[in-house]
């Protein structure tokens, strides 16, 4: 299937590692064009290489109330044109209730929440028909995970707001989508499987839960990614869509 990404122009967030690079991969392989970002310059520039020569690596933080505009500029600066975002951030501190402090549910509402929001408004505003807005979120969307306290609060009330804005912004003929990934495998579930002391027998456990029975693959999330991104998904909005093997038990 053509997916219709050719030389189509999207903005990946936090795209130097984990899902956010996964998917700008799958996307660049389909023939897109990239801005991607990371906190750090040297990273953003190293996985924009490696993604060939139209990718550009910027250093953002999301929570930095000016990054919206700045990626947007730089999208049509670089190829002329910005056709959607894919806000991916890193997961907040895990914890339980009682471990996590004030000022990490603060960074975390600035980076992951207010962030995402700031990110998603500024790219709707400079949308047109055919645009799209993504959110990489968390199966902690409709069921919490232990450990992830700060993460199970803040994911469902950006789910919500990703939906409130497919409502508004369905009449221009711009998609709003979400990803809910489970345990895929990436250096961040590995640390968070390493917490526990014992990491493989964490990961049986997972995958024993698993209809799959098995991890998923960065690159599985990548291409599920790169087909909501794209105009092959054009009936798609307000959709959140579990990416984990078959974990969530509800429809």
């Amino acid at each position: 299937m053509d997916l219709g990404l050719k030389d189509r122009v999207y903005v990946v967030t936090g795209a130097t590692r984990g899902l956010g690079n996964a998917a700008a991969r799958a996307l660049a392989a389909e023939g897109a064009k990239l801005i991607i970002t990371g906190r750090d310059t040297k990273a953003a520039a190293d996985a924009a290489a490696e993604l060939g020569p139209d990718a550009v690596g910027i250093a953002a933080d999301n929570a930095a109330p000016e990054t919206a505009e700045r990626l947007i500029e730089a999208a049509r600066a670089h190829f002329g044109r910005f056709d959607g975002v894919l806000i991916s951030v890193g997961g907040p501190p895990p914890g339980f209730v009682a471990d996590n402090t004030d000022e990490q549910w603060q960074a975390a509402f600035e980076s992951v929440f207010l962030g995402a929001v700031r990110l998603a408004r500024g790219s709707a505003a400079a949308l047109g028909e055919g645009g799209v807005v993504g959110f990489v979120l968390s199966g902690s969307v409709h069921e919490p995970i232990p450990g992830l306290t700060i993460s199970n609060g803040l994911r469902p009330g950006l789910a919500g707001f990703a939906k409130s804005l497919s409502d508004e912004l369905g009449p221009r003929g711009i998609r709003v989508v979400g990803l809910l990934p489970a345990r895929i495998d990436t250096d961040r579930v590995r640390e968070l499987d390493a917490l526990s002391g014992d990491a493989d027998a964490v990961r049986a456990a997972n995958e024993s839960r698993i209809p799959l029975r098995r991890y998923g693959t960065p690159e599985e999330f990548g291409r599920t990614a790169a087909f909501m991104l794209s105009p092959a998904a054009s009936y798609l909005t307000g959709v959140m869509l579990p990416v984990d093997g078959g974990a969530r038990s509800g429809f």
